[in-house]
């Protein structure tokens, strides 16, 4: 299926690795050009090398103010056009209500709230009819999960947003979408599932609890997220796509 991304430009913030890899590793394999940030630089220039002469990369906080200007800037400069982006943050500390600090909760809200709004805001202000603007989100939109307190909190408020940002900017012909991942196959997920103690263990008990008994390939999530920024999706807009393996059972 030609998904009709040949020579379109995205920003993929926190592409260094993970989701926000997965996501640009897709685009770039179908003919789209990306700009791909995060925080340290020597990880950016490695993933940029490795995506080869169709991806940048810009090392940039989401947290900072000026960090929309320089992406969307970059995107224009290097490949002369601006088309969307997808916002991927990684995730805020794990704990308990009791256990997050106003340190933590504050950290938390920059980058993985403000600094989303923010760029949302200047890609709005950008992008013409046909162009998309995307959030890597969480299952935590439906349903908290335990002892990820922050990610409950402010998850659900920037899907909030992604809504209504979609009903203000559909009558421009922009479309907002996010994905909502749960169990795939990711450092953090390893990490937060225990992994170090009991790999085998650990592993088989969580896929226990996923329909498809797996979990899920970056590889695959990086497909659907390809798909939903891509013109082939160009109906689809508003929506959160759980990418969970069936672990959502409420509609």
């Amino acid at each position: 299926m030609d998904l009709g991304l040949k020579d379109r430009v995205y920003v993929v913030t926190g592409a260094t690795r993970g989701l926000g890899n997965a996501a640009a590793r897709e685009l770039v394999a179908d003919g789209a050009k990306v700009v791909v940030t995060g925080r340290d630089a020597k990880r950016v220039a490695d993933a940029a090398a490795e995506l080869g002469p169709n991806a940048v990369g810009v090392a940039v906080d989401n947290a900072e103010a000026d960090a929309p200007a320089q992406l969307i800037a970059a995107a224009r400069e290097h490949f002369g056009g601006f088309d969307g982006v997808l916002v991927s943050v990684g995730g805020p500390p794990p704990g308990f209500v009791a256990d997050n600090t106003d340190d933590q909760w504050r950290a938390a809200f920059e980058s993985v709230f403000l600094g989303a709004v923010r760029l949302a805001r200047a890609a709005a202000a950008e992008l013409e009819s046909g162009g998309v603007i995307g959030f890597v989100l969480s299952g935590s939109v439906h349903e908290p999960i335990p002892a990820l307190t922050i990610s409950n909190g402010l998850r659900p408020g920037l899907a909030g947003f992604a809504k209504s940002l979609s009903d203000e900017l559909g009558p421009r012909g922009i479309r907002v979408v996010g994905l909502l991942p749960s169990r795939i196959d990711t450092d953090r997920v390893r990490e937060l599932d225990g992994y170090s103690a009991d790999p085998e263990a650990t592993r088989a008990a969580n896929e226990s609890r996923i329909p498809l008994r797996r979990y899920g390939t970056p590889e695959e999530f990086g497909r659907v997220a390809a798909f939903l920024l891509s013109p082939a999706a160009s109906y689809l807009t508003g929506l959160m796509l759980p990418v969970d393996g069936g672990m959502r059972h409420g509609f």
